[in-house]
């Protein structure tokens, strides 16, 4: 490329002047071929043209290429042709000599070919929302694992909300819409999904011929319609995916640790808000401003909240136990043989006998396991003393340091109807006045059902008024003065 100002001299002496270009490169001192070039002002030395190249080595190989990348468009995604692959057939099939470096380059380019435009979307206030699953790891009680992220975000104001889950469940599924709808206080028109099982249950995108049958109970509670993009497709909810993304290098870096996932969902609603303050690119109001306009178009919540539990019936086995899940839960032993409802919630599971809940326990994801809950034993176990040493019940349960102390004292000593009519003291006081009482009597090296039930009585009496039970009888001085006055003879 030349100077400017040659460029700026040839156009003029050949343009003004009138000179032919031998007389111009004479007189400048350069080529004839750059006065030619630059003369006409057909060619401009601050642009350059595109140069075409021969490519010997991949040039013969292109067209085949090109064409196993185009076979790749109808193959399943996991089966398709990698640059290795493509490499490989190429010395096989073809006798190709070249680098694999070479064919990667090919590759590349030829890939970067098949981009495709999209159209930017809009969207009225409250008319769509996106939703979508992700994945991220946290420390939960010093523990390594992986929860799931339930991401909504809604269209028109791109305000987001996002519920931490330990799976992917329809109970999660459900739970993540109402709690999305009540943070948000209404609901959209329309939400738009990806082809989740939990909601599609036969067909895809636009072919969905049956919905689960639970997410058409949802959607016709709420009255809002479901929109399922084409498989890949993931430019049809664009806005939530990048919600995904945005939390987890954003909100969960470095690695949260947590003692439970309630204390990192109060984590997420917090971020949420404050994502609110933001204003975007391309977007004329904060989101916080946009989301007031647009929650005056969300379609009111119902006057009753969706029960998104999965429901089912189970009989109370002889050792007072149900299955729900692969698991096994605990109810009052007066239920055994009877037929009780179990729902099951993301974190708990409820129990409940003709429309009274008679159980609750934290729910189990690990299979085989069983949980039991002390209180639901007790009436067998204070008539059954000699079972207490090994009664899973007792073991299992998470009772109080005191409680517990105590407990291991009097089982040691076999000391079981002891234990016994402390533990009838539970179910008359409750443990944690039952707890009180044995610290005391532990203070006392009192080890015994008397001593426990003698500081749980006399725990409330007032303390103005004399306590036969703690106080001895008081006993006035005997006066003196008389035999004194004896000694002294005064009598006479």
């Amino acid at each position: 490329m030349i100077d400017i100002n040659i460029y700026e001299e040839i156009r003029r002496l050949y343009a003004v002047e009138k000179l032919s270009q031998r007389a111009i490169a004479k007189r400048l001192g350069i080529s004839r071929n750059t006065v030619r070039r630059y003369c006409n002002g057909e060619n401009v030395p601050w642009e350059s043209k595109p140069r075409h190249y021969e490519c010997p080595v991949t040039g013969p190989i292109r067209s085949i290429v090109e064409k196993w990348l185009e076979e790749d468009q109808r193959a399943p995604k996991k089966q398709r042709h990698t640059a290795t692959r493509i490499y490989e057939r190429l010395v096989e099939e073809c006798g190709f000599i070249g680098s694999y470096s070479a064919i990667r380059d090919l590759v590349r380019e030829l890939r970067c070919q098949e981009h495709k435009a999209h159209i930017p979307l809009a969207f009225d206030p409250g008319e769509a929302a996106q939703v979508d699953w992700g994945e991220a790891t946290v420390y939960l009680n010093d523990e390594k694992v992986k929860v799931q992220l339930f991401c909504y975000r809604l269209c028109n104001s791109s305000a987001p909300y996002v519920a931490v889950f330990p799976n992917q469940r329809n109970e999660s599924f459900l739970s993540g819409h109402v709690q999305a709808f009540q943070f948000f206080g209404g609901v959209p028109k329309r939400l738009i999904y990806d082809n989740v099982r939990t909601a599609v249950k036969e067909g895809w995108g636009r072919h969905v011929r049956a919905e689960q049958p639970v997410f058409l109970a949802l959607r016709s509670h709420y009255a809002f319609q479901a929109d399922f993009c084409n498989p890949g497709a993931a430019n049809e909810k664009g806005l939530v995916e990048g919600l995904v993304g945005y939390i987890r290098r954003n909100v969960l870096v470095p690695v949260p640790r947590v003692s439970s996932l309630a204390e990192l969902q109060a984590l997420l609603n917090e971020r949420c808000r404050r994502y609110q303050e933001k204003q975007l690119p391309y977007h004329q109001n904060r989101i916080k401003d946009a989301l007031l306009i647009e929650q005056q178009y969300l379609t009111p919540l119902p006057a009753r909240q969706f029960d998104y539990a999965i429901t089912s019936l189970a009989e109370v086995n002889s050792m007072s136990l149900v299955k729900f899940d692969r698991n096994r839960y605990s109810v009052p032993v007066d239920l055994v043989g009877k037929t009780v409802t179990v729902k099951g919630y993301p974190w708990e599971v409820r129990i409940y006998h003709r429309s009274k809940e008679v159980a609750v326990h934290q729910r189990i994801y690990r299979q085989g396991e069983t949980s039991l809950a002390l209180e639901h034993y007790l009436p067998i176990l204070v008539k059954k003393p000699r079972s207490l040493a090994n009664a899973a019940p007792l073991r299992q349960a998470s009772l109080l340091p005191g409680f517990t102390k105590f407990k291991d004292y009097l089982l040691a000593r076999g000391e079981t109807k002891e234990l016994a009519g402390v533990l009838k003291l539970v179910m008359d006081y409750g443990i944690d006045e039952v707890e009180g009482a044995v610290l005391k009597a532990m203070d006392r090296s009192q080890y015994s059902y008397q001593a426990v039930y003698y500081y749980l009585t006399t725990r409330n009496l007032p303390t103005d008024k004399p306590n036969i039970l703690t106080t001895y009888p008081k006993v006035q001085p005997v006066d003196l003065t008389r035999y004194d006055q004896l000694l002294a003879g005064e009598a006479r």
